[in-house]
């Protein structure tokens, strides 16, 4: 049986965990994460799962370099963060918190994290609720030493899984996919395997969506389920150390060269003496989330060989061919509809400009509006500028709707600051299904789109007109194989099998009995 790590309890996040010596931790009073919804424009999107990092060098202390690498991934979780390092003698040391990375970690904590192979991660809790003992990496200690891992996506088999690993009397601490795959690992290990056939082993129990950054004593490693789902790339640094990182943009911000991208069903073992060790564990049947495409992952993050800036540009000269309107302005709802937006703008030759104004500034607060600043119209994300909008007819684009609150709550501001006409238009096609992949989305029946046609989400969120991309100009606009995506928050049409007990925790306007 693997050792038990239960000193994670919900109400104490435990922040600094050296593996094998844990009398020295830094707890807090702090519980569970409470952000406040309040105006806040994420909150009306689908939320990404997490983002995972890790760094192997060739020399010196790597902590630092997680550190700017989980920075960069920020936007893919605000939940949790945390770091596990191996010192010299192959020892972990990890500190995670709730909270943004720069909150949680600071010179002094990076300074004592000593070692020159680390993971990262960054976490929005899709599987596990929002505690520090669902913050990762998850570390287990094994006969061959420690086995760490950062998980980016969500298994639809988990509570199977658990169920076998609790069966055989493994003491699963968190309620998260993510352990039960560190644990299968390490179970593995125990049964005599070495450590890429373990991993090999545990991957297989795995049904869903995957990346993962793992580390053992002496390699970083990186592995993706056979779809592909969620990205993972490689980067190499001058010097020569070795990059594992969930986009591109992760490797630009400590200098880091793309080498190229785990390919989907791979498992690849990285260390200083032998470069990079691929292992093809399951065929390829390539099924990428388009909306990583869409809105998801960074506009500088490179994906098929360009910037994702690029792709956006193109989605929203698309929209202006299929739903072109008379107009004075187009505008885009920061940050994601902005690239859409100015696509929009050079087709149609409608001037775009800039209406709304995000506070870059306002993270997750613990503060609450009182109910007179709500009734007084708070604005804490964004903000209009009204000599642009007074008297213009307004080309809105945005990159999704969700539950059509906060496009309504837009298109209000946008005629308080004078716009005598409002069109919205959404560079993706409507979100009819929820996702079990690693997307935090609402059950169907809070999918404005499952139940509602266009014309009537228009007369709800008050817009004047309304038009979607259509699902063939988001797939032909990626121009490589349109075959290659999953599109089943649009389609229903699930690339990996979702268990029937599953299908029912969302698809409320589904027949999915068994």
């Amino acid at each position: 049986m693997l050792p038990d790590h239960s000193v994670f309890a919900d109400e104490m996040p435990i922040k600094f965990l050296n593996h094998h010596d844990l009398n020295d931790l830094d707890i807090d009073n702090d519980t569970e994460s409470n952000s406040n919804d309040f105006n806040n424009i994420e909150t009306d999107k689908p939320q990404e799962a997490c983002g995972v990092f890790g760094v192997l060098a060739a020399e010196g202390d790597v902590a630092k370099l997680v550190y700017f690498g989980l920075y960069a991934l920020q936007h893919r979780g605000q939940e949790s963060a945390g770091i596990t390092v191996y010192d010299d003698r192959g020892i972990t040391h990890t500190y995670k918190a709730m909270g943004l990375v720069s909150q949680i970690f600071n010179e002094t904590i990076l300074s004592e994290m000593k070692g020159a192979l680390a993971i990262g991660h960054n976490r929005y809790s899709t599987t596990g609720s929002s505690k520090v003992c669902n913050a990762q990496p998850i570390v287990v200690t094994t006969r061959l030493g420690d086995f760490s891992l950062a998980h980016n996506g969500n298994l639809v088999n988990a509570t199977e899984l658990r169920g076998e690993l609790s069966a055989q009397g493994h003491a699963l601490e968190s309620t998260t996919d993510s352990e039960g795959i560190a644990f299968a690992v390490g179970e593995a290990v125990e049964e005599g395997k070495d450590w890429q056939e373990a991993i090999v082993t545990a991957l297989r129990r795995c049904h869903g969506a995957f990346s993962l950054v793992m580390a053992i004593p002496n390699a970083i490693v990186g592995a993706r389920d056979a779809y592909g789902v969620r990205p993972l790339v490689i980067g190499k640094t001058p010097d020569g150390s070795y990059v594992l990182s969930s986009e591109t943009c992760g490797l630009d911000i400590i200098g880091a060269e793309y080498v190229r991208e785990v390919l989907p069903g791979e498992l690849v073992i990285i260390t200083m003496e032998k470069g990079i060790q691929s292992l093809q564990w399951e065929e390829s049947k390539p099924k990428l989330c388009v909306f990583e495409m869409i809105y998801f992952a960074r506009p500088d993050s490179v994906m098929h060989d360009e910037s994702l800036y690029t792709y956006r540009l193109r989605i929203g000269r698309e929209l202006a061919k299929e739903s072109f309107v008379e107009a004075d302005i187009v505008i885009g709802v920061p940050d994601s509809g902005i690239p859409a937006a100015i696509g929009f703008s050079r087709e149609s030759g409608i001037p775009y400009g800039e209406a709304l104004i995000k506070n870059r500034y306002v993270g997750r607060t613990f503060i609450q509006p009182t109910q007179a600043m709500r009734e007084s119209g708070i604005r804490m994300k964004l903000n209009t500028l009204k000599d642009v909008l007074q008297g213009k007819r307004v080309i809105v684009i945005d990159d999704s709707i969700v539950r059509g609150t906060t496009s309504r709550k837009i298109v209000r501001a946008l005629r308080e600051a004078g716009a005598i006409e409002v069109h919205m238009r959404i560079s993706s096609p409507p979100v009819t299904h929820p996702c079990f992949y690693g997307i935090d989305t609402d059950s169907q029946d809070h999918l404005i789109a499952s139940h509602n046609s266009v014309d009537a989400i228009a007369k709800q969120i008050e817009v004047d007109t309304l038009a979607y991309l259509s699902h063939d100009a988001m797939l032909k606009a990626t121009e490589i194989d349109t075959t290659h995506f999953c599109t089943a928050c649009f389609t229903g049409k699930y690339p990996i099998e979702v268990p029937d007990k599953l299908k029912r925790t969302k698809l409320m306007l589904e027949n999915t009995a068994p």
